[in-house]
């Protein structure tokens, strides 16, 4: 038992409350610290159900919304899944436990690389983190069983959908600046297959097939 532990317990009761009913979802959560994840000043607020700021005008996601775009992957732990946005690295350790494989791209280095040590720390040994522009994809890797893409783009970039295996899903949220729908889109050969979960508000998905750079910011969340 740690001072996490009654505070974890209580998020994976509300998790499931709001329904989370993954069981392998809810035990990478309860397995990973989220407070290694968030800053020094707020990990008192590490298993509160909410977003977190993790400087540079970035943010952790809520659990809620990390669980839900991870159970609407449907992993059962032999996929390779493309992470566009690695953030703080949260949700790339939580896909480490879900999948056989987590391929995870960040434009700003500082945060890959932050995020690098508390993945490596926490023994996610099958994790590749790249730098990069998150919406070309990663095509060294390609394709994918599954893709996740934790930054609301203004609608599906085509290199990312492009490196989906048929038959795979991809799990995005798109919309305009102040609010977007979370899709979960099926790759068939007659075309995708896009199913809408539910409204949300990400940060900005910044790259050739997403937002431009506004101010000199690049926004990712993860």
């Amino acid at each position: 038992m740690d001072e996490f532990s009654g505070p974890r317990q209580r998020l994976i009761a509300t998790l499931k409350k709001q329904g989370i009913t993954d069981e392998r979802v809810l035990a990478a959560i309860a397995a990973v610290p989220r407070e290694r994840f968030v800053p020094d000043h707020l990990r008192t607020k590490a298993y509160d159900n909410v977003a977190l700021p993790i400087g540079q005008e970035q943010t952790i996601s809520q659990p809620y919304i990390v669980a839900i775009m991870s159970q609407m992957l449907r992993l059962s732990g032999n996929e390779k899944v493309l992470e566009v946005g690695t953030g703080s690295g949260y949700q790339t350790a939580i896909l480490s436990r879900l999948c056989r494989t987590v391929v995870s791209v960040e434009r700003l280095p500082s945060l890959s690389q932050s995020a690098a040590i508390q993945l490596r720390e926490l023994g996610c040994a099958n994790v590749e983190l790249h730098v990069g522009d998150g919406t070309l994809g990663w095509q060294p890797s390609a394709p994918f069983d599954a893709i996740l893409v934790t930054a609301g783009a203004p609608d599906v970039p085509s290199p990312v959908y492009n490196q989906l295996r048929l038959g795979g899903r991809l799990v995005i949220p798109v919309g305009d600046e102040e609010s977007q729908e979370l899709q979960v889109i099926e790759k068939h050969k007659t075309g995708p297959q896009i199913s809408d979960v539910g409204t949300c508000r990400f940060v900005k998905l910044i790259g050739d097939a997403g937002w431009e750079v506004d101010d000199g910011l690049q926004n990712s969340e993860g």
